[in-house]
């Protein structure tokens, strides 16, 4: 069912979203690939699991099999690195030095492989995820190597728009069904 079941799901005061799922998702001008790796990623990242589960099931009618691996992946690490790179960014806004001489030592192999697809495709999803989780200096990092790529600022803001409204449905679902079972 996937976006259709969304909107079918979204209540009568959500009707924006509705009309914005169609239009981020559905009338995206990002490639294929591109827009449906950014749609599995930050449904992952938005934590909903009937938007994840109906995002997912789409996704994977538009994707290969490496393209959702590599999606998940971007989500995953991601989910990681932006907990970590926001928080070394937030101490050094607060006049607290000397993180930044201590390396991560964090394993994040799949950032140089870009998880077996196209290295723009695998930033952009890592930007979406970012988005989602609030991190500037990663957004600030991905947004610069998509612009090295070639990646024009349009695709990039349709990725962010894209993942905003992700978010936003996934917010209100969960709402919305935690309310229900209360």
């Amino acid at each position: 069912m996937g976006i259709a079941a969304l909107k079918e799901a979204l209540p009568a005061y959500a009707k924006d979203l509705r009309l914005n799922l169609d239009s981020t998702i559905g009338l995206s001008a990002l490639p294929d690939q591109r827009r449906w790796g950014a749609v599995l990623a930050t449904a992952i990242a938005a934590r909903d699991p009937f938007t994840l589960r109906e995002l997912e099931e789409e996704a994977r009618q538009h994707l290969s099999p490496e393209a959702v691996d590599a999606a998940k992946a971007a989500a995953a690490v991601m989910g990681m690195n932006n907990i970590y790179y926001r928080t070394k960014h937030l101490l050094a806004d607060g006049g607290i030095t000397g993180y930044d001489e201590i390396p991560a030592r964090l394993r994040m192999q799949v950032i140089g492989t870009h998880g077996g697809v196209d290295a723009a495709d695998f930033e952009l999803w890592c930007l979406a995820v970012s988005a989602i989780n609030g991190c500037g200096a990663c957004l600030v990092a991905h947004e610069r190597t998509l612009r090295e790529q070639g990646v024009p600022r349009e695709q990039i803001h349709e990725a962010i728009r894209l993942a905003s409204v992700v978010h936003a449905v996934a917010v209100t679902l969960e709402a919305e069904a935690q309310l229900a079972s209360a």
